[in-house]
């Protein structure tokens, strides 16, 4: 809580100083409007996160309800009871410092009213927020519906569009609207029963000096002519027809909405079963599906899955050319290793002067106790250290050092099945072998052998089922081999690291696994595997052990033996207690060495392994291995020098493809995103539907621009779990085996989503730009479909800017939650600082610089002055300002000198009795009073594009500083 009331404190800091203490006069109606529309929008929609937390606790509520605990009604009570402390503090830690900033009416009971409509307005969108979180199943569909909704709030709210110029057709939004009601009440307590200073005169200058004072009247809706001041109230009243004595009824409006939806949200809560599980099934595409049918004629009954692929079916593929597995005459050797790393100021040795080999055909277990060094040796000899570093010890292929592509020429099978869950299991193996095999062997050849790979692991059946999740897709067994499949399809030249394949499955599947393993020994695989506590029936599949104790040291490394007799023999002549015969040696080794629970060691193992013949035996064989391998000559691929087998356009080319393949086999993404453009469009474009060239139509057409950029936000919401689930994929797998660089990853990120923007852009022009009519105003100067292409355009760069933001944000961050709240905060000021809310001339000094570098500057002022430039201007009868003219004078006489200085125009220049003056005549004087300019589009176009490029730029540098792993300090 403390963060987030720092948070806001900085917040209402920000926003005041835009706005910092307004005078009262009339210069500062707008302003002062438009701060309180700040003010509320912030204070109702800072309770739209609570939808995550909605959906993180969901799981938790539906399993204690599973267990007839509690009622979810009884947790969203509690819930909110104990976050109404929070909202209280949170509120005031923003509202206290923005109301006195900004300068609002400065009375004891204006300001708590303000806060009591403020705090009341915040726990009401609480529970409307909360009441679609529980109405819905998924977080995605949520934030879909409640953007939806955002935008409707605001712009129904009554500041984007007066209530009185709201369309009939959806006038009933507003009366919907619990900020509206909360809006008036804030307006018409900060302007009621106060009068304002006129800050400028209609007409003006050295003419109208001794113009009687019924001649000149105040500039702003609600004036008198000859008065030095206007009503506060009278202005409330002509332009939003508000009224003071609604501020308590509208007060209890709000109190009842939130009743209302605290009401729905507890029902909903209650009763919303939430996604339901569909068991365990495999999905494939309908393509595959269908040739499957056929293949295996299953019944109509069946369609949609196939749930079972029977075990007897995986367990031998049908293949016999066992030529085909990359064995080699490799021996892989290490001697003395020691790996350190520091904590705090000590150095703690975790792998302490280990030796070893793996030859070709052999299965090696490394196995040991908990914290022993297992998965860390495994990361030293196969290069995937990330800290610490290698203080002595050699690690030789055939005698000779590692070479710099020794990673991408071994597999490493994870002890997490990672995979992109949109793949196939043949799309998966063959994007290995395209990236990871060398460049000289062909796509067919490639494609042979990842079909040899799937036989040779029984995948057959399930060859084309996609992926998925836990209970949509392959199961656990399925899933571990895959991963072996992975790494089997690179063709690995020398071994394959397995890290604890059998943690977490069931016997049978762990046994199926093992034989597996011992089928790819027997093929002439070199295999290393870490296996934490094996049965005894696993243990006999293994050729070798090097078994380790705590602190990293070696206490045996040698043959298993027939029945692991050999390995027992060996602790047992060295003062072991005998093996029971029906003990599992795994277990008995554990107790031997005091690494079982209860038990304690004897003697210091390692001693005895360092003191004992087998110990020599090992030195021996190590030094021959030096010495002759070394002697052979050494295979110089062309590829050697390389650290990646594919060149950087193949790998580009693979990746992008795979991110396309992602985005098109989850559509509920690309369908929320097009959903979003093209909703929130038609609702935008038909709120200001052929808005006219009245001023308030001007503003309106202005606002609708400024709530195009509503978006932004969702956009990046929706797209940084797309990027997170491919940067993760990416670090833990596939950048620790060199299958491509970070350079084709980011670059097939950015690619990826430009198809995807350039519709969504195209499907908004539409929806938005026809039906507000921006294009009416085009015809008189006969620029129909220039001024179209380049709103078009714009458009697509402000969906293009938005992508590359979120990219930018996301590019060096760990969390998606993180990287949004630093969008949403990039947001808020490229908002309120694109001279809408307030123009250049009204921000203080030190702001001005976030006006010039605001990308929504030049984006809105494009889109104004494309869509109204060079045309003329009708004010309606209310925007009219009223009064006569000087005695024996027509209107155009009077007026003259003003209008030639200033602007403006007469409705009838002849008349003597009344003068109606609009003070704008040309969309071009609207357009100079936001500095928004037609000839400057061209300009601003290329400047937008700049800001995309330094995007794109940052992401690569982001990315590079924070994620990417600079020299390894390990030793080679």
């Amino acid at each position: 809580m403390l963060f987030t009331v720092i948070g806001n404190i900085l917040m209402s800091l920000l926003l005041a100083s835009i706005f910092y203490n307004l005078k009262a006069d009339t210069e500062s109606f707008y302003y002062r409007n438009a701060a309180m529309f700040i003010a509320i929008l912030f204070n109702a929609f800072s309770s739209i996160l609570e939808i995550f937390a909605l959906y993180e606790s969901r799981p938790i509520v539906e399993k204690h309800k599973s267990y007839a605990l509690y009622h979810p009604s009884a947790d969203a009570f509690a819930s909110i009871i104990t976050e109404l402390p929070s909202k209280f503090f949170v509120s005031i830690g923003f509202n206290l410092i923005y109301y006195f900033m900004v300068n609002f009416r400065r009375s004891p009971g204006h300001f708590f009213f303000y806060y009591l409509v403020s705090i009341t307005s915040t726990i009401c969108m609480s529970h409307l927020f909360r009441t679609i979180g529980a109405a819905t199943t998924s977080h995605s569909q949520a934030m879909t519906q409640a953007t939806i909704l955002l935008l409707a709030l605001t712009i129904y709210t009554g500041f984007v569009i007066p209530t009185p110029k709201m369309l009939g057709w959806s006038r009933w939004i507003n009366y919907l609207d619990p900020i509206g009601y909360a809006f008036e009440a804030l307006i018409s307590n900060e302007f009621s029963g106060r009068t304002f200073a006129c800050s400028r005169y209609v007409p003006k200058g050295p003419d109208y000096l001794d113009a009687p004072k019924a001649s000149t009247i105040c500039s702003v809706v609600g004036a008198v002519p000859g008065q030095a001041f206007v009503s506060g109230e009278t202005y409330i009243n002509t332009a939003y027809a508000y009224y003071n004595k609604n501020r308590w009824r509208n007060w209890g409006i709000l109190v009842s909405f939130t009743v209302f939806f605290l009401f729905t949200y507890v029902v909903l809560t209650e009763y919303n079963k939430g996604a339901m599980q569909k068991g365990e099934v495999l999905l494939f595409q309908k393509r595959s599906l269908k040739k499957l049918k056929q293949q295996q004629k299953i019944s109509d009954e069946e369609t949609g899955s196939l749930e079972k692929v029977s075990r007897e079916q995986e367990e031998e593929g049908s293949y016999n050319d066992s030529d085909k597995l990359s064995g080699s005459s490799n021996i892989f050797h290490w001697r003395d290793l020691t790996y350190q790393v520091k904590i705090k100021t000590e150095n703690r040795v975790i792998l302490n002067n280990i030796s070893g080999w793996v030859k070709p055909g052999q299965l090696t277990a490394l196995m040991g106790a908990s914290g022993a060094g297992k998965t860390t040796l495994l990361n030293t000899l196969s290069e995937r250290l990330t800290s610490g570093a290698v203080t002595n010890g050699i690690r030789m292929v055939n005698g000779h050092p590692l070479d710099d592509f020794f990673q991408r020429t071994t597999g490493y099978v994870q002890q997490q099945d990672l995979h992109l869950v949109t793949s196939t299991v043949r799309e998966a193996m063959r994007f290995s072998a395209y990236l990871r095999q060398p460049a000289s062997v062909t796509k067919r050849e490639k494609d042979d052998y990842v079909e040899y790979c799937i036989d040779l692991l029984g995948m057959q059946k399930y060859a084309d089922a996609v992926v998925g999740v836990a209970g949509e897709g392959l199961n656990v067994e399925q899933r571990k081999r895959l991963t072996i499949g992975v790494e089997l399809a690179a063709k690995p030249k020398f071994l394959l690291f397995f890290d604890e394949p059998t943690s977490g499955l069931d016997s049978q599947t762990a046994w199926s696994i093992c034989k597996l393993m011992r089928k790819l020994a027997n093929h002439g695989q070199a295999i290393l595997c870490t296996i934490h506590q094996p049965s005894a029936m696993l243990l006999k599949e293994f050729d070798r052990l090097l078994f380790l104790q705590k602190g990293g040291q070696t206490i045996y490394f040698g043959d298993l033996g027939e029945n692991c007799n050999t390995l027992i023999d060996y602790f047992e002549e060295h003062g072991a207690p005998k093996c029971p015969p029906e003990a599992n040696p795994a277990e008995w080794m554990l107790e031997v060495i005091g690494a079982a629970p209860g038990s304690k060691a004897n003697q210091d193992y390692h001693e005895v392994w360092c003191n004992s013949t087998e110990f020599q035996e090992v030195q021996r064989n190590l030094d021959v291995m030096e010495q002759e391998l070394s002697k052979l000559p050494k295979e110089d691929a062309a590829d050697a020098n390389q650290t990646y087998a594919a060149s950087l356009w193949q790998q580009y080319v693979c990746v992008t493809r795979r991110v396309f393949e992602q985005y098109w086999r989850l559509p509920m993404y690309i369908y929320s995103k097009l959903a979003l453009a093209v909703f929130s469009s038609l609702f935008n474009g038909f709120s200001f539907f052929k808005a006219n060239k009245s001023l308030q139509g001007l503003q309106n057409q202005m606002f609708s621009i400024f709530m195009l950029m509503v978006m932004f936000n969702t956009l990046v919401q929706q797209y940084l779990p797309q990027f997170v689930s491919q940067r993760d994929l990416y670090e833990a797998r596939e950048r620790p085996s060199k299958a491509f660089s970070w350079v084709a990853f980011i670059a097939a990120q950015v690619t990826a989503e430009i198809p995807w923007l350039i519709l969504c852009g195209t499907l908004s022009y539409f929806c938005w730009y026809y039906p507000i009519g921006f294009y009416q105003n085009a015809v008189v100067t006969d620029t129909v479909n220039s001024r179209g292409i380049i709103m078009w355009i714009l458009i697509v760069i402000f969906y293009v800017y938005t992508s590359t933001m979120g990219q930018l944000c996301i590019s060096f961050m760990q969390l998606s939650d993180n990287a949004a709240n630093l969008a949403n905060l990039l947001f808020t000021i490229c908002l309120n600082f694109c001279g809408v809310l307030a123009s250049e001339e009204r921000l203080p000094g030190f702001w001005v610089f976030m006006y010039r570098c605001n990308p929504f500057t030049y984006l809105i002022q494009s889109m104004l002055s494309n869509g109204l430039a060079n045309s003329s201007v009708t004010c309606s009868s209310e925007e009219l300002l009223k009064f006569v003219p000087a005695a024996g004078k027509t209107c155009g006489e009077y007026m003259q000198s003003y209008i030639s200085s200033f602007g403006g125009y007469l409705v009838d220049e002849t008349a003597t009795g009344v003068c109606e003056f609009c003070t704008t005549a040309t969309t071009n004087d609207f357009l100079g009073s936001v500095n928004a300019r037609y000839s400057e589009r061209g300009r601003n176009i290329g400047i937008l594009i700049c800001f995309i490029v330094i995007n794109i730029i940052g992401t690569f540098l982001l990315y590079w500083a924070a994620r990417v792993p600079k020299k390894s300090r390990a030793k080679k």
